[in-house]
C-alpha cells in the first residue's frame, strides 16, 4: 500500500512536469508521447502486466484489460487525422484507477482488521513440563497428555483440562464478551483464551491442529469461499458483461463514421467516445465493492463472537421466516438446579443437607445440583457405606442414619409409597425422594433452568419479522409445555428422538414459501444432523464444541440467544449495503454511458463514473464492519 501511494505521488509530480514540457517546449507529437509515457508507465505498469497476463491465459476480459485498452487508446488517438491529443487524459485515467485501487486496499485492510484481531488468538509458544523442567516449544510440537504451564498474561495454546490452579480467563477474542470466565481444577479450557490471574497446569486433550483456535481461524479464512447470491451473480455478470462492452465500444468507434463525409476525420471523434465508453463501463465498483461488503460484514460479525461461514449464509439469515430451537442447552441452561424443597418430617435445610451428603461422590447432574444447593458440604458429618442402585438412586449412612435418595422405584423397594404433592402440580422437573431409616422424609424438585435472555431473544426474533419460533425437544410433554409458555414460542413438539427432529425440520422446509429460509438452533453436540439439514444451522454456546464448528453454518461463540437477532440484523444490513452499491454503480454508469455515446461526456466524467463511483462504493462497503 505504501509503495502504491509513493507511485501515485511520483506520477503526479511527473505528470505536472510533462504538462509543463508540453506547454513550454514545442515538441512534435511522438516526442510528447514519450514524455507522457514516463508517468504512464510508472503508475500503470502493473495494470498493463495483469492485462497481458490475462490475454496470455485466454481470459482477457477484466477491468485491467478495459483500463489498459482505454488509456493506450487515449495516448494514441492524437495521431489520427483531426483528433485532439489526449495524453494527459490517458495518464489521468490510469492514475485515478490506481487511486481507486488504493482506497480498495485500504478498505480491505480495515475489513481484515476484525479478522486479524481474531487471528490474535493463535498462540505463538507453549511451555511444557518435560523431564522435570519446563521447555518452550511450538504449540504444534506438543503431544496429547503432556502438561502445560500457563502463567498470567499468556494465551492458552491448546485445549485441555486443568490439573492444578484457579484463574480467570479472558475470552473476548472468541466470544466478543469482556466478562472473564472463572476456571478451576477439573474444568476444561480452550486455546485462544488469555490467562488473567493464577498459574495453571493443564493436561493437553487435543493436538494443535484440532484445537479450538486452529479450527476457528481455519473457518474464518475459508468464509470467503462461500459466496452470497449477489457475489456469485456479480462474478458471472462480469464475465459476460466485459466482452459485450468491448464489442459495443468497437462498434461505437467503427460504425458511426461510415455515415460521415470523411470517415478518417469522424473516426477520431467516435474513437474518443468509444474510449470514454470503455472507461465508464469498467465494472470495478461492482466487482470490488460487493465482495468487500460481505467480507466486511463477516469480519464485523466475527469481532462480536458470531462466526458466519460465508456470504451465502448471510443471504439465508436475512430471509429467515422460521427459527427452530433445541430445548436443553439452547433455550435452557442444560444444567440442573434445585427448584423446590418439600420436607415431610425434617426442615428444608436438614432434608437438603442429607440429600447432598448421600450424593457426595456421584457424577450424575442431579447429584451436582444437590451439592450446589447445599454449600456446606465439607462439614463434620460422617458419610459411610455408600451403595448405588442403577436406575433407582443411592443409599448411605450419615452419622449413623441410613439415608436413601432416589426415585419412586427406590422408595418402593423400601416399602414406601410417596404421598401426592399438590405443590408439585405447578412445578415441572425431576422429583428426588428422600427416606431416613426407612421413613419418608420429603422430596426435592430439580429442573433445568431457562436462560436469562431466552424470552427476550424470542421476542426480538418476532420483532424482526420471524413468523414462527418452534421448540423441538426430547423432554417430556409437561416440561416442554412449561418452557414453551414461558418463552412464548409459536409451537413446540416434545418426546422427540434425534431422527424425529430431522423429520420435523424436513416437513417445515418442504412447506416453506419461495425465498424463505429456516434455521435450527442447537448446542452442536447432539444436534449435528438437524443443524446440517436446516437452511441455516446455528450452533449455540459452541466454545470448544467440535461438532458445532463442523456441522453449523453460523456459530455463536458464547451462550447468548440474543446473538441470533444480532446475526440477522448484521446480515440484513450487509445485504442492504451491497444492494445500495449495486444500484448506485449501475445507475451512474448507465447515465454516463448514454452521455458518452452522444458525445456529452468527456474523459473526466468517465473517470468519475468509474473510479469515483468505485471509491464511493468501497467507502460505503466499509460501513458493513
Amino acid at each position: 500500500m505504501n509503495k502504491k501511494l509513493l507511485r501515485i505521488i511520483l506520477t503526479v509530480v511527473l505528470l505536472v512536469g510533462a504538462w509543463l514540457v508540453e506547454h513550454f517546449a514545442a515538441l512534435p507529437m511522438w516526442q510528447l508521447l514519450l514524455v507522457y509515457l514516463v508517468p504512464y508507465l510508472v503508475i500503470g505498469y502493473d495494470v498493463l502486466g495483469e492485462a497481458v497476463e490475462g490475454i496470455m491465459e485466454g481470459d482477457p476480459f477484466d477491468e485491467d484489460f478495459l483500463m489498459s485498452l482505454a488509456t493506450i487508446g487515449a495516448l494514441l488517438i492524437g495521431f489520427l487525422p483531426g483528433a485532439e491529443p489526449q495524453f494527459i487524459e490517458g495518464v489521468f485515467v490510469m492514475l485515478f484507477f490506481q487511486v481507486g485501487e488504493l482506497f480498495e486496499h485500504y478498505a480491505e485492510d480495515r475489513a481484515r482488521k476484525s479478522i486479524s484481531d481474531l487471528m490474535d488468538i493463535r498462540p505463538d509458544v507453549a511451555y511444557v513440563e518435560r523431564n522435570g523442567s519446563v521447555e518452550k516449544v511450538s504449540p504444534d510440537a506438543v503431544n496429547i497428555g503432556e502438561t502445560l504451564i500457563i502463567k498470567p498474561g499468556e494465551k492458552i495454546p491448546l485445549d485441555g483440562t486443568i490439573l492444578e490452579g484457579t484463574s480467570s480467563l479472558n475470552t473476548v477474542a472468541l466470544t466478543g464478551e469482556s466478562l472473564p470466565r472463572d476456571v478451576s481444577e477439573g474444568m476444561e479450557v480452550i486455546s485462544g483464551c488469555v490467562n488473567l490471574s493464577g498459574v495453571l497446569k493443564v493436561r493437553v486433550d487435543k493436538p494443535f491442529s484440532e484445537s479450538t483456535a486452529a479450527k476457528i481461524i481455519q473457518l474464518v479464512e475459508k468464509a470467503s469461499e462461500n459466496k452470497s447470491r449477489s457475489e456469485s451473480f456479480i462474478r458471472r455478470f462480469a464475465r459476460v458483461y466485459t466482452p459485450i462492452v468491448v464489442i459495443s465500444a468497437l462498434a461505437l468507434a467503427i460504425i458511426p463514421p461510415f455515415f460521415y463525409d470523411s470517415y478518417a476525420t469522424a473516426l477520431g471523434v467516435w474513437l474518443y467516445r468509444a474510449l470514454t465508453f470503455l472507461v465508464v463501463s469498467c465494472p470495478c465498483a461492482l466487482v470490488i465493492s460487493i465482495p468487500l461488503t460481505f467480507f466486511s460484514g463477516i469480519g464485523g460479525a466475527s469481532h462480536r463472537g458470531i462466526l458466519i461461514k460465508g456470504g451465502n449464509y448471510m443471504d439465508a439469515l436475512a430471509r429467515l421466516s422460521t427459527v427452530m430451537f433445541d430445548k436443553t442447552g439452547t433455550l435452557t441452561r442444560g444444567t440442573f438446579a434445585v427448584e423446590a424443597v418439600h420436607p415431610e418430617t425434617l426442615s428444608e435445610h436438614e432434608l437438603l443437607h442429607l440429600a447432598a451428603h448421600v450424593e457426595r461422590y456421584s457424577t450424575h447432574p442431579i447429584a451436582l445440583a444437590l451439592r450446589q444447593a447445599y454449600k456446606n458440604e465439607a462439614d463434620s458429618c460422617k458419610v459411610e457405606d455408600i451403595k448405588e442402585t442403577a436406575g433407582q438412586g443411592i443409599t448411605a449412612s450419615i452419622n449413623g442414619k441410613t439415608v436413601s435418595v432416589g426415585n419412586v422405584r427406590l422408595m418402593t423397594t423400601l416399602g414406601i409409597t410417596p404421598p401426592v404433592c399438590e405443590r408439585c402440580a405447578h412445578q415441572t422437573g425431576t422429583v428426588v425422594h428422600v427416606a431416613v431409616n426407612g421413613e419418608y422424609a420429603g422430596h426435592i424438585v430439580i429442573s433445568d433452568q431457562l436462560k436469562d435472555d431466552s424470552i427476550a431473544a424470542i421476542d426480538s426474533l418476532k420483532q424482526l419479522g420471524v413468523r414462527k419460533t418452534v421448540m423441538l425437544t426430547g423432554d417430556k410433554e409437561e416440561v416442554a409445555r412449561q418452557i414453551a409458555e414461558e418463552t412464548k414460542v409459536t409451537e413446540y413438539h416434545a418426546d422427540l428422538l434425534p431422527a424425529d427432529k430431522v423429520d420435523y425440520i424436513t416437513r417445515f422446509i418442504t412447506a416453506k414459501k419461495e425465498g424463505e429460509t429456516i434455521a435450527f438452533v442447537g448446542d452442536g453436540i447432539n444436534d449435528a444432523p438437524v443443524l446440517a439439514r436446516a437452511d441455516v444451522g446455528i450452533a449455540m454456546g459452541a466454545l470448544g464444541s467440535d461438532a458445532a464448528i463442523e456441522a453449523a453454518d453460523v456459530i455463536l461463540m458464547d451462550d447468548k440467544l440474543s446473538k441470533i437477532a444480532l446475526a440477522i440484523k448484521l446480515s440484513r444490513r450487509t445485504i442492504f449495503i451491497a444492494k445500495e452499491n449495486a444500484w448506485f454503480a449501475i445507475g451512474i454508469k448507465v447515465a454516463v454511458l448514454l452521455l458518452a455515446t452522444f458525445g456529452l461526456a468527456n474523459m473526466g466524467l468517465a473517470v468519475f463514473a468509474d473510479v469515483g463511483v468505485m471509491v464511493l462504493a468501497v467507502l460505503n462497503a466499509m460501513r458493513a464492519r
